[in-house]
């Protein structure tokens, strides 16, 4: 057996040697000659295949792979591309994706970058709706318990649907037919690029406005038109935005056989957008007629009420007894007890009077001038013994009473003088000012008079 090591066709270190065609390649550049063929080669293709693995990253763009019976091709969408699709992209979903064919050399394959997806057939479409339906089904977006009661009369009803349509026209006609009402017009386009996003932003902005100026109604209306034409109300970005909205929404997308996932989410479906006018308020005759038939009973109950009420008086007028009957008895207890009254007041006044009569005779003169004469004694008592009690009545003895000042407050004692230093006295005739000299004199000491002055 032939030694690896020194065999000619298995060399340790790559030599050139006579009759090699070509110089080795790098892998970089084998990846972009390939690059270029395949590209070349196909440049854009319609591709038929079932959607898997369809994920959308945070810078945006979205993978997923196309896979039929036999065969799987990665492919890709650019963010750009992304929001411009006409649907949400799903895994099972059978498209038809047009883009360019070309090569990933950091992992040594092929793939699809995808400029368009369309979807393929009414089949797929309806497919996609389902498994959408399924969805929203599960998280409680149609059930009934979410559905909200329309409101009576709306003073203000708001309608998101395109502005130049019948629909807007048959809409305002009808409401002024039967009941002239405040409407609020959101234009958007209702088919196409882009129109789900509007119709949801439209009824978010609705929900939004300030409460006095938000709209009691919401009406979303399109005319009819095929399963395409409506699909921007499958959208799930438009049912999101009308399970959400806190305002009553009446759903009025297309004919009478037409249904969207709008319907389901709606507060309540109307077959066409003048049927959700109609839907929206009554018919003003008829409650201007309404009215006036409750105001008739209201009137008819109130005067029976009435007539009832005097026919029980009446009845009970008849059975009650006469007023000179109920009133006789009252009458006559009335004048006995007014004789009584005159009898008693004359025995009382003759007994006053008796009474009077005993007290005159015991007012004599005498006795009169015995009283007076001892309230005299006693009043002459007491101004005497005022006289012997005033303040002034020692003065004329020679005794004085010393007063502070400034203050004027009466010193009973030495210590107050010296510490008062200026003082008045009192006497008989009169008062002088006299400052205290000697701080150290004893309670017998008279005070030295400086300048004595006669008040």
């Amino acid at each position: 057996m032939a030694d690896p090591f020194f065999d000619t066709n298995h060399r340790l270190v790559a030599e050139e040697t006579p009759g090699d065609n070509a110089a080795a390649m790098g892998v970089g550049e084998l990846a972009q000659k390939l690059k270029r063929v395949v590209e070349g080669e196909f440049g854009h293709v319609r591709l038929r295949g079932e959607i898997s693995g369809y994920k959308r990253v945070a810078s945006g763009h979205a993978y997923l792979s196309l896979k039929d019976d036999s065969a799987v091709l990665d492919g890709v969408i650019w963010k750009g591309q992304v929001n411009m699709l006409p649907f949400q992209p799903q895994d099972g979903i059978e498209v038809i994706a047009t883009g360019k064919i070309t090569t990933y050399p950091g992992r040594s394959k092929y793939q699809i970058i995808i400029d368009r997806m369309e979807l393929a057939g009414e089949g797929a479409l309806m497919a996609l709706l389902e498994k959408l339906k399924a969805k929203l089904a599960g998280e409680g977006l149609f059930e009934s318990a979410r559905k909200k009661r329309l409101p009576f009369l709306p003073r203000t009803i708001g309608v998101v649907t395109s502005p130049t349509g019948a629909v807007i026209r048959d809409i305002l006609h009808r409401l002024a037919d039967r009941c002239p009402s405040h409407v609020l017009v959101w234009p958007v386009k209702v088919q196409g690029d882009g129109a789900a996003q509007e119709v949801a932003r439209a009824i978010g902005g609705f929900d939004a406005m300030p409460a006095e100026t938000r709209p009691d109604l919401v009406i979303v209306a399109r005319g009819g038109g095929s399963i395409e034409d409506l699909w921007a109300f499958n959208e799930e970005v438009v049912v999101r935005a009308v399970a959400a909205c806190s305002i009553p929404i009446i759903s009025a997308v297309g004919h009478e056989t037409d249904t969207t996932l709008c319907d389901f989410a709606a507060d309540l479906r109307a077959p066409t957008p003048t049927a959700a006018a109609e839907m929206a308020v009554p018919v003003l005759a008829d409650l201007r007629l309404t009215l006036d038939a409750h105001a008739q009973r209201t009137e008819r109950c109130a005067r029976r009420y009435h007539d009832r009420g005097r026919e029980r008086l009446e009845a009970l007028v008849r059975v009650l007894p006469k007023r000179d009957a109920l009133l006789g008895p009252q009458r006559q207890r009335a004048d006995d007890a007014g004789a009584r009254l005159d009898r008693g007041l004359e025995r009382r006044i003759g007994s006053a009077r008796s009474q009077l009569d005993r007290a005159g005779g015991a007012l004599r003169p005498a006795i009169l001038e015995q009283r007076l004469l001892r309230a005299t004694e006693r009043l002459e008592g007491v101004r005497r013994l005022l006289d012997s009690v005033h303040p002034n009545r020692p003065l004329e003895r020679g005794y004085a009473w010393v007063e502070g000042r400034p203050g004027g407050k009466v010193i009973s004692t030495a210590a107050a003088a010296r510490g008062a230093g200026a003082v008045t006295l009192h006497f008989r005739d009169g008062a002088v000012d006299a400052r205290v000299e000697r701080s150290g004199a004893k309670a017998y000491d008279k005070p030295v008079v400086d300048q004595p002055t006669l008040l």
